[in-house]
């Protein structure tokens, strides 16, 4: 002969929540909550102390349904999440470490921190599929202010563009491929070529350019030797004795009357 051992049940049909007594030890199932209730306890004259839930999926975790889990937990140990995926917004309270690798993909990364430390000495800007200087276009780095501060990269002009001063601190300098080309008080040596259109007093130096033309308050000869002789706006010449001069040798004739 088959033994049948029956406990308390509510039908679905029935109304939410725990039983609202049960004997000692005595347990009772709802059907509407899916929650197994034990009677814990014994309160005297035939009543539990007190209704605990000891099993089923509306009160415990199930290994594969789909449930949600509502309340504050505390886990120990390690948690094995490789391969889930946490849908919707989650915010974590405390500190979070990723020993891994760390991928985002959304559209907007915000960091709300006031301080951000980067052990990479490198930071990689507009890594997409394809890389392109159009791609690369306007890129760089913007600082909130009153108006923004930005250093961008500019493809129409193939450079960096800053849209504020840069000061240098005392004692360094402008270089280019390794060669210092201007600092606070000296162009650098290499700088041969300007289009200076005007220059403050120069008090040293020697002229190794062009020949300055009269009109720009120069001689406009090269080597000159003896009295020089003025020619308008022509260059200046030597001076021919007797013509343009008196000589040692010249003789002046008082004429006759």
């Amino acid at each position: 002969m088959t033994n049948t051992i029956r406990i308390k049940k509510r039908a679905s049909g029935g109304a939410s929540g725990a039983p609202s007594s049960l004997a000692p030890s005595e347990l009772a199932y709802s059907e509407v909550d899916n929650i197994l209730s034990y009677g814990f306890g014994d309160a005297g004259g035939g009543a539990a102390s007190s209704v605990i839930s000891i099993a089923g999926s509306g009160a415990f975790a199930t290994l594969t349904s789909n449930q949600t889990i509502s309340g504050d937990k505390t886990f120990t140990g390690t948690v094995d999440l490789s391969g889930a995926t946490l849908s919707g917004n989650t915010t974590f309270g405390n500190n979070l470490i990723v020993t891994g690798d760390l991928t985002v993909s959304g559209t907007t990364t915000t960091v709300n921190s006031t301080q951000v430390d980067v052990a990479d000495k490198n930071i990689t800007l507009g890594n997409v599929s394809t890389p392109t200087d159009t791609t690369a276009d306007g890129g760089g780095i913007s600082l909130k202010g009153a108006t923004d501060k930005s250093f961008n990269w500019i493809d129409a002009t193939d450079s960096w563009t800053s849209s504020e001063h840069l000061d240098l601190a005392s004692g360094k300098a402008y270089y280019i491929n390794g060669t210092s080309v201007l600092n606070a008080t000296t162009l650098g040596s290499g700088v041969t070529a300007s289009s200076l259109t005007s220059v403050g007093t120069l008090t040293t130096g020697t002229w190794s350019a062009s020949t300055i033309a009269v009109n720009k308050g120069g001689t406009g000869a090269t080597t000159l030797t003896g009295i020089l002789k003025g020619n308008g706006t022509s260059a200046f010449s030597v001076a021919t004795a007797g013509t343009d001069y008196l000589s040692n040798a010249s003789t002046v004739d008082g004429g006759t009357f």
